[in-house]
């Protein structure tokens, strides 16, 4: 890891922007999972550090638009850029981080190359699926569970597709491990979005729901509720709510077990990456790990 990130220091230091270089120095660097992911899959390839370098760039510059896009004023417990120094800038920092990603992803093999880059566009239409879901309350799993993959899981599955191309395994084992380990992830993310306090979130509690989205628990909660509850949750839907409104929601998800039917999915998600690579016990570690983050 630590020559993941002198990789990235590199890459923004041959930006050759002082700004640049300080606006990203303000940005968290969080769990570097993705780049976790690469190292553990191919660790001897001498360019395993560099592509989970152009990975965690793509992912900075995915969450700096997102930022943007969500008019968020937090993320990771610190100030947004779109906070301290304006959306126009945050956007063009995102746009940085893309293009100088691109630059270097253009040295490795063109199956590596492709992966990626194929990802970044599932993500950006995922990214655009979300707002305009946002729109209205939706109560439709199958197209929730859809956006969550192409926006969540799709660069999650191809930084593990691509590191084991690199390393010269099972590609499609290994994708499908990052693909549900990307949803699983999220999945996991909805429920801490619920379950935890602000503090630990780095946001506001139940942020998701006053934002327009309506994750998994929510949607099964909807779909648990009579008539009457089913208008009350809908008119609760993207606007702030009272203390007494929090607490019937939790209440009636506690009630309807909604909170449980979405962790069952991303166990059994979580269990299906395990089977895909059963003999790499780190790889299973990490997946027990992300789920012992619920309670």
């Amino acid at each position: 890891m630590q020559r993941v990130e002198r990789e990235i220091a590199r890459l923004i230091k041959e930006v050759d922007y002082d700004e640049v270089t300080r606006l990203f120095d303000t940005l968290s660097g969080g769990k570097r999972l993705r780049a976790k992911l690469i190292l553990k899959i191919a660790p001897s390839h001498e360019k395993a550090p560099l592509l989970a370098a152009i990975v965690e760039l793509i992912h900075a510059a995915s969450l700096l638009h997102d930022d943007v896009i969500d008019e968020a004023q937090t993320r990771r417990g610190v100030e947004s850029v779109n906070a301290t120094d304006g959306s126009k800038t945050a956007v063009m920092l995102g746009d940085v981080l893309y293009s100088k990603a691109f630059t270097e992803l253009v040295g490795f093999d063109r199956d590596i190359a492709k992966t990626i880059a194929a990802s970044v566009t599932a993500l950006s239409k995922g990214e655009m699926q979300d707002v305009e879901m946002a729109s209205e309350f939706n109560e439709d799993e199958d197209k929730y569970l859809d956006m969550l993959y192409l926006k969540t899981a799709t660069l999650i599955e191809a930084a593990a597709f691509a590191s084991a191309l690199l390393g010269g395994k099972d590609a499609q084992k290994y994708g499908i491990y990052g693909r549900n380990l990307g949803l699983s992830f999220q999945i996991i993310d909805d429920i801490l979005d619920i379950t935890a306090d602000a503090a630990t979130l780095g946001k506001p509690a139940m942020n998701d729901f006053v934002e327009g989205k309506c994750t998994l628990p929510y949607i099964y909660l909807y779909k648990a509720l009579n008539t009457q509850d089913k208008a009350r949750l809908k008119n609760s839907h993207a606007k702030q709510i009272d203390a007494n409104e929090v607490l019937w929601i939790k209440e009636k998800m506690q009630e309807h077990g909604s909170i449980e039917k979405s962790f069952e999915l991303a166990k059994r998600l979580s269990n299906e990456a395990m089977q895909a690579v059963e003999d790499d016990k780190e790889l299973i570690e990490i997946l027990q790990t992300m789920i012992k983050r619920s309670y």
